[in-house]
C-alpha cells in the first residue's frame, strides 16, 4: 500500500482532526495537544503540528496565551451572518429543486424528517455525529442534491463545516419547543415543494435556516462566556 506524502498525510491529519472537533469528539474549548493528537491518530508529530496550522488558517482552532491551540468557539455575530447568507442559498437550492423532485425523494425527505421526530432528544452515542444530525444533514442535502448545482452544494457545505455540526443536535436537544418548530418547517418546506410552488418553498427555506442560526447564536451567547471555565 502506497505511503501518503507530505502534504497529503498533512491533510488526512487535519481532516481526521476537523471530524472528530464537527462530531463533539473534541468538544468547542478543548485543548489540542500535539502529543495525544499524534497518538490518537498514529501518525508523528510533524503532521499534527502542520494541520493544526492548517485548521487555525480556516478559523476552526485559535491559539490562546498559557492554553495552546483550543478548538475555537464562534461568536454570536459570526453565526448570524453565516446563517444569513446559508439562508439565500438553500432558499435557491429549495426553489431549483421545486423543478426537478421526485416522488421518491419527496418520500425520501418525509422519511428524515420523521426519524429526527421519532429519534427526539436522543444523545450521542460511540463516536460520530448524533443520529438526529445525521438525519437532519441528510434531510438538506437531498434537497441540495436535487437542485442540480454542485457549486451551490459546495458553499453551503463550507458554510455548514465553519461550525461543530454536534453544537446544532444540542441546541435541538435542550430546547424541546425550537426541535418541534425544525419538525414543522421542515414538513412547510416539504409540502411547498410537493405542490411545486418555488417562490413559498425557497421562503420557508430561508425563515428555518434563519430561525436556526439565532437558535445557535443564543446557545454561543449563553456558552462563550463559560466554556473556558465553566
Amino acid at each position: 500500500m502506497d505511503t501518503p506524502s507530505g502534504s497529503a498525510l498533512v491533510d488526512e491529519t487535519a481532516a481526521a482532526i476537523r471530524a472528530r472537533i464537527m462530531s463533539g469528539d473534541i468538544p468547542i474549548g478543548a485543548q489540542l495537544r500535539q502529543a495525544e493528537l499524534a497518538k490518537l491518530l498514529g501518525v508523528s508529530r510533524t503532521p499534527v503540528r502542520e494541520a493544526l496550522r492548517q485548521l487555525q488558517t480556516g478559523g476552526l482552532i485559535e491559539v490562546v496565551p498559557n492554553r495552546g491551540a483550543v478548538v475555537r468557539v464562534p461568536s454570536p455575530w459570526e453565526v448570524r451572518e453565516a446563517y444569513e447568507v446559508r439562508a439565500e442559498l438553500e432558499g435557491l437550492a429549495c426553489q431549483r429543486a421545486v423543478r426537478r423532485i421526485t416522488a421518491d425523494v419527496l418520500a425520501e425527505l418525509r422519511a428524515a424528517n420523521e426519524t429526527i421526530r421519532e429519534l427526539g432528544p436522543a444523545p450521542r452515542t460511540g463516536l460520530g455525529p448524533a443520529p438526529t444530525t445525521v438525519a437532519n444533514d441528510r434531510f438538506h442535502t437531498l434537497i441540495h442534491e436535487v437542485a442540480g448545482n454542485d457549486r451551490l452544494a459546495r458553499v453551503i457545505k463550507e458554510i455548514n463545516e465553519a461550525f461543530p455540526r454536534n453544537v446544532s443536535a444540542l441546541v435541538l436537544r435542550d430546547d424541546p419547543r425550537h426541535r418541534e418548530d425544525n419538525i414543522r418547517e421542515h414538513e412547510r418546506i416539504v409540502e411547498a415543494i410537493a405542490q411545486e410552488d418555488a417562490e413559498r418553498a425557497r421562503h420557508e427555506m430561508q425563515a428555518h435556516v434563519i430561525s436556526a442560526g439565532e437558535q445557535l447564536a443564543r446557545w454561543y451567547e449563553r456558552r462563550s462566556a463559560t466554556v473556558f471555565h465553566g
